[in-house]
């Protein structure tokens, strides 16, 4: 295990893959820790990939609240302390958004970027409050049947798998969900996001219930020149349902960038 310090504590992330190769950096969705990226790494091809989990969740220290704005902090200062150039960003959900976040603050950072099920605003602060109140007076596995709905198709439920899924998010920090999910409330990234001029891919699921296609690619066409892709059969977490897809993708993009 590996451990960046930051003035709030202990930011959990991971390094894989041959030095000296081309740098990937996955920033994993709300609920979930970097394991969300297990069945897609060994998909990809030679790289040096780099994931963690942000503030409150794996096992990264809790942050306090936060916003879009604090973790992007965290991943840029990570990507600094690592990378021997410019990277690409991969983000899912949360991910996706701090990943916006990065490209517009430091772009020099980046080579290229990858949304995947997430958009530049997500929901309503009136639904995340709502969600909010009902995980402090229940706990997350009050939520965890709603959210197992969202996040994945009809086929993947009905395998044992989803209980692995569940657990993660029932496990998750109350402080550090309910922190993240304000963030996601207060967030608004359109202005900045409409300004990215770097290669992105953007990517929906087809049967994802937390960021539904459409809203998924109205974000993608605020981007000039960025790629639109929907993956069938996959939810809110492709990298866990379709793997196979979610790489393929990812190595088009890697190569037609590279």
């Amino acid at each position: 295990m590996q451990t960046f310090t930051r003035p709030w504590g202990a930011m959990h992330y991971r390094t894989e893959g041959p030095a000296g190769a081309p740098q990937v950096v996955f920033a994993n969705s709300l609920g979930t820790d970097l394991r969300l990226w297990d069945h897609v790494l060994p998909l990809l091809p030679d790289l040096q990939l780099i994931r963690f989990d942000k503030r409150g969740h794996g096992l990264s220290d809790p942050g306090g609240d936060v916003s879009i704005a604090d973790l992007a902090e965290d991943a840029i200062a990570l990507i600094e302390s690592l990378a021997e150039g410019p990277v690409v960003f991969v983000g899912l959900s949360i991910g996706g958004m701090i990943g916006q976040a990065v490209a517009a603050r430091r772009p020099d950072l980046l080579r290229g970027l990858v949304l995947s099920n997430t958009a530049a605003k997500m929901g309503t602060a009136e639904a995340w409050n709502t969600r909010i109140a009902a995980v402090q007076a229940g706990g997350i596995a009050s939520i965890s049947d709603a959210v197992m709905e969202r996040w994945f198709a009809p086929a993947f439920r009905a395998t044992p798998d989803l209980s692995l899924w569940c657990n993660m998010l029932i496990r998750t920090p109350v402080e550090g969900y309910v922190a993240a999910c304000a963030a996601i409330a207060a967030a608004d990234l359109a202005d900045e996001t409409a300004k990215l001029r770097l290669p992105v891919l953007v990517i929906a699921g087809a049967d994802d219930g937390a960021s539904p296609p459409d809203l998924v690619e109205a974000t993608a066409r605020l981007i000039p020149g960025a790629a639109f892709h929907t993956i069938a059969g996959a939810g809110h977490l492709p990298p866990v349902e379709t793997p196979a897809a979610f790489a393929a993708l990812l190595t088009a993009f890697l190569k037609d960038i590279a």
